[in-house]
């Protein structure tokens, strides 16, 4: 897939934007360890970023954290933990009253409260994502019992077992098959599961950069059919429904149709219980909160997440009943930083080409999203400070555009085009920032074999010399 065109040329992120620890631990990168082709990640900015959503949310709204879009151990650690005892919830007064007030206001509010509680439990989609969220309960609060909400259009017979038997919270049921599946294993189990019908809206008041509801799709219900799934459901003696589920974008950074869309959903799942006679008791509106990928391409702004908290205290939900958001990239997208050295630097028909240990194996999100992602060169004139070595002298591209790609036999492994670099060279690290949500998870890393991209744990602003590294 080609990445798009810039609208107007870019020039590459000066280095001094990245976190000092960032910075820190690409230029200490031992010489012992291989070239640099790592994830770094600061778990206490994904905590902060969970204290400044939950700071924002009325009482009756949770949180429970989707897994797939980083599952690396330390961050699910800080998410659950959070950043301390409760801040408080939507409704305060707000500190900064300017009506442009953004998510970095959010997270002001929420260092000025001092600290805040973490998510309220985890979103998963496979059995290995019921394992991680356990063992992150396991390390953080074994006492606690695990809040674990089950999602996924395909759930085999194997999946439902696993999730019947891990006691999850709830299963978001995707279709009428998959409703008597479930009742199957259940009986089997001697169990009663609680169920969520997922809903494919008719219509979808949103844009985003994926779109799941609103149109044919293999996820969820159409709603026309609800009715028909509500009905059987009842006709299943091992299926308690609880309520509904919608997820119908992925990406949206506009937090008015967002408020419109929780209100379509609220007063959906009132309506239909209603006329189902169903108790009413969650109703889970996904995710879908969007990050600015290209603020400097685009223009994109951030989700005003205050404005949008405001706007769901105003919201009427029925007593008893509980609303589920299940964000993932606005919590951990701005927490890590995809760097690999630069092999190689070729001079092809009049265009340069960036080559890196690394490539869409570790970080396919800019060309599987279409997203024109910017970097930083991080320069190394000779590793660790030592001379340039002979092999880098001709090779060496300054103040012209380039184009990023990775090691792997295959044109498809570009990162990024037409970005102009003040200088670059082997030896030298590139950095893409926001590369903390569907980097590592979302990556080819099998194809070719070539060694995994490594993850390490960064301790914020108080960096150790060299990140503690928690591969795995």
């Amino acid at each position: 897939m080609d990445l798009p065109p810039s609208a107007a040329p870019l020039r590459a992120l000066p280095a001094e934007s990245l976190p000092r620890p960032v910075l820190t631990a690409v230029r200490a990168w031992p010489a012992g360890a291989g070239e640099v082709s790592a994830y770094f990640y600061d778990p206490a900015a994904a905590a902060r970023n969970a204290a400044a959503l939950r700071a924002c949310l009325p009482m009756w709204a949770e949180v429970c954290y989707a897994v797939k879009a980083n599952s690396f151990p330390p961050i699910l650690d800080a998410l659950l933990r959070g950043t301390g005892p409760d801040i408080p919830r939507s409704g305060r007064e707000r500190s900064d009253s300017s009506p442009g007030a953004t998510p970095t206001d959010a997270r002001s509010d929420a260092r000025t409260g001092a600290s805040g509680r973490g998510i309220d439990g985890f979103e998963v989609s496979s059995a290995h994502e019921v394992r991680l969220a356990q063992a992150a309960y396991g390390r953080v609060d074994s006492a606690r019992r695990p809040r674990l909400v089950a999602s996924g259009p395909g759930k085999s017979m194997t999946l439902l077992t696993a999730l019947v038997s891990a006691d999850v919270d709830v299963v978001n049921v995707e279709s009428f098959g998959e409703l008597r599946r479930l009742d199957a294993v259940a009986a089997r189990l001697g169990r009663r599961v609680r169920a969520a019908v997922r809903v494919n809206p008719a219509q979808v008041g949103l844009a985003g950069s994926l779109q799941m509801g609103g149109r044919p799709s293999a996820f969820g219900i159409p709603e026309t059919e609800v009715p028909a799934a509500l009905e059987l459901a009842a006709d299943l003696a091992h299926i308690d429904v609880v309520g509904f589920h919608v997820h119908a974008v992925s990406g949206n950074l506009d937090a008015a149709a967002h408020l419109g869309y929780v209100r379509w959903c609220l007063d959906f799942a009132v309506r239909t219980a209603a006329v189902a006679g169903i108790e009413l008791r969650m109703v889970d509106v996904g995710g879908g909160f969007g990050v600015p990928f290209e603020p400097d391409r685009r223009g994109d702004r951030p989700f005003d997440l205050i404005r949008f908290g405001e706007g769901l205290s105003s919201l009427p939900v029925p007593d008893g009943t509980r609303v589920i958001f299940e964000p993932g990239r606005m919590l951990v997208a701005d927490s890590g930083w995809y760097a690999a050295e630069v092999i190689d630097v070729k001079h092809s028909y009049g265009a340069e080409f960036v080559i890196l240990r690394g490539g869409i194996h570790h970080f396919a999100l800019p060309t599987s999203w279409e997203i024109v992602h910017n970097f930083a060169v991080v320069e190394r004139s000779g590793r660790n400070g030592g001379p340039e070595p002979e092999h880098t002298r001709e090779a060496v591209v300054e103040g012209r555009p380039v184009t990023v790609v990775g090691e792997l036999c295959t044109p498809e492994d570009t990162l990024a085009r037409d970005i102009t670099v003040d200088r670059v060279r082997p030896g030298d690290v590139v950095v893409f920032p926001m590369a903390g949500a569907y980097g590592y998870e979302f990556a080819l890393p099998d194809f070719l074999g070539h060694p995994r991209a490594r993850r390490i744990e960064l301790r914020g602003t108080r960096h150790a010399p060299f990140p503690t590294d928690r591969s795995s």
